[in-house]
């Protein structure tokens, strides 16, 4: 299948039959260049049977069913060797739920025609977020503010899960070996791009908080990132493609 000019963008759910079929609709409107791929986890609210009646309206989407819940991190690998194995030459990443603008997908796709992992960050000037309370945004800024100390990074947003990856970075980076999942799924791919040496650029975007249902991010999941930012910074990586 001969996608290279097209990118596919993996949307991983759980329990979003409320935002799925607005969200789907939004991206695939944001670009003519994207298809979308959903990754549903067995969702006890349906949204796998949602997503299939979207899938079988519109040839551009498609669902990948997973048996089981098991986290952010492996349903995003599961939808990047989809991806991969259809020929994309681009992969992006994002949520569900509308806190990643679907209309921020054109300057991420523009972008990365010269970079190799464009990261949506809420942390460089143009940035920010909304409908955060306090606690929220401490937790957050706090979050990133550690994982850039320990790993000695100059990335703002580590943490963020808005993504567009050329393929070439999603090959490299040794996918098989991944087994972090939520916060620190997202600190580590940045940080095995980073250390293979492709370029990594930050684009300013307004996350807001979710439309409708619960945030599936809770303080545990923070704080489990938080330590498994040593065991990331241990890991060894491939030399420079450079």
């Amino acid at each position: 299948m001969n996608n290279r000019e097209r990118a596919c963008v993996v949307i991983p759910t759980y329990d979003e039959r409320e935002n799925l079929p607005e969200i789907v609709p939004a991206v695939l409107a944001s670009s003519p260049l994207v298809d979308v791929l959903v990754v549903d986890d067995d969702s006890p609210d349906g949204t796998g049977a949602i997503a299939d009646g979207l899938a079988a309206r519109e040839p551009r989407v498609r669902v990948l069913h997973r048996p089981r819940k098991e986290g952010l991190g492996p349903a995003y690998l599961a939808g990047f060797a989809v991806a991969l194995r259809d020929g994309y030459g681009r992969v992006l990443e994002m949520d569900a739920d509308f806190s990643h603008d679907p209309a921020a997908l054109p300057s991420l796709l523009a972008v990365s025609r010269d970079a190799d992992l464009v990261l949506g960050s809420r942390y460089v000037p143009g940035g920010g977020t909304m409908h955060w309370g306090l606690a929220r945004r401490l937790l957050s800024r706090g979050g990133n503010l550690y994982a850039r100390a320990v790993l000695g990074a100059g990335i703002r947003d580590l943490t963020g899960g808005f993504k567009c990856f050329r393929r070439e970075v999603l090959e490299r980076i040794d996918l098989g070996s991944v087994t972090t999942t939520g916060y620190a799924f997202q600190i580590e791919l940045t940080w095995r791009a980073l250390r293979a040496g492709f370029r990594v650029v930050e684009v300013p975007i307004v996350f807001a908080d979710r439309r409708v249902g619960r945030s599936k991010m809770t303080r545990a999941i923070v704080l489990e990132a938080l330590w498994k930012v040593w065991a990331i910074r241990r890991q060894r990586t491939g030399r420079s493609p450079r």
